[in-house]
C-alpha cells in the first residue's frame, strides 16, 4: 500500500539540486511546523534524525537531508488512536501517515521554491520506496531506527513489558543495515543498564 502510494506521489528523476536559500528555507519551515507541536517531541525527534542522517551520510543529497526533517511531519494531527487496534489498524495508520507526511512536505517544498523533482524524491524517501535496494532509503531507515533508540526507547519501555519491547527491537533490527547495526550497538552502550540489557537480548 505504501509503495503504491509512493508511486502516486513521486516522479522518476531526482532533478536539480535546490539552491542553498530554498533548502535552508524549507528546513526552517519544517522546524517551525515541528515547534508548533505542543510537547516539543516532534522537534527533538527531527533534530536527532537529521543528526543521524548527517553521521551516516556526510555527503547526503539535498533530498535525503530534507526527508530527515519531515519524516513525521504533522504526525500529532494523525494519532494512532484514530485507527483500529491490532496489526491491521497499525498498518493502515502507518500507510496513511506516510502519505500525509509526504503531502505536507511537498506543499512546503513547493512554497520554499525547491525543484519539484527534488520534492518528488523526498516523497519517495518518506514512503520508504526501495528499502534494501535504494541506499538513501536505507540510510533514512537506519537513522529512523537509531532515533528510536536514542529518543523514544526509554518512554516506550516504561509502557510495555520486556517481551513486547524485545519484539519491537527485533523488528527494528531487521530493517537496518550492517552499518546501522554497528551504530546501534554503540548507542546501546550509553543506555541505562536495564535498557542496554534488553537491547542485547533482542539482538543476540
Amino acid at each position: 500500500m505504501v509503495e503504491e502510494a509512493g508511486r502516486q506521489l513521486t516522479r522518476t528523476e531526482p532533478g536539480t539540486a535546490p539552491t542553498a536559500a530554498s533548502l535552508e528555507g524549507a528546513i526552517a519551515r519544517f522546524r517551525a511546523e515541528h515547534a508548533a507541536e505542543p510537547t516539543g517531541a516532534a522537534l527533538r525527534y527531527h533534530e536527532a534524525l537529521a543528526r543521524f542522517v548527517g553521521e551516516l551520510a556526510p555527503d547526503a543529497s539535498p533530498a535525503l537531508r530534507l526527508a530527515a526533517w519531515c519524516q513525521h511531519l504533522g504526525r500529532h494531527a494523525l494519532p494512532r488512536s484514530a485507527y483500529p487496534a491490532g496489526l491491521a489498524g497499525y498498518k493502515r495508520w502507518r500507510a496513511a501517515a506516510a502519505l500525509e507526511h509526504a503531502r505536507q512536505a511537498r506543499a512546503i517544498l513547493d512554497e520554499a521554491g525547491v525543484d519539484p523533482t527534488v520534492g518528488a524524491r523526498v516523497g519517495e524517501l518518506l514512503v520508504k520506496k526501495g528499502l534494501r535496494s535504494d541506499p538513501e532509503v536505507q540510510t533514512l531507515e537506519d537513522a529512523v531506527c537509531l532515533t528510536f533508540l536514542e529518543v523514544d526507547l526509554a518512554a516506550f519501555a516504561a509502557k510495555h513489558p520486556d517481551d513486547k519491547l524485545i519484539d519491537i527491537l527485533r523488528k527494528t533490527w531487521a530493517k537496518m543495515s550492517p552499518r546501522g547495526h554497528a551504530r546501534a550497538l554503540e548507542l546501546a552502550q550509553g543506555l541505562p543498564p536495564a535498557l542496554a540489557d534488553v537491547v542485547a537480548r533482542a539482538v543476540s
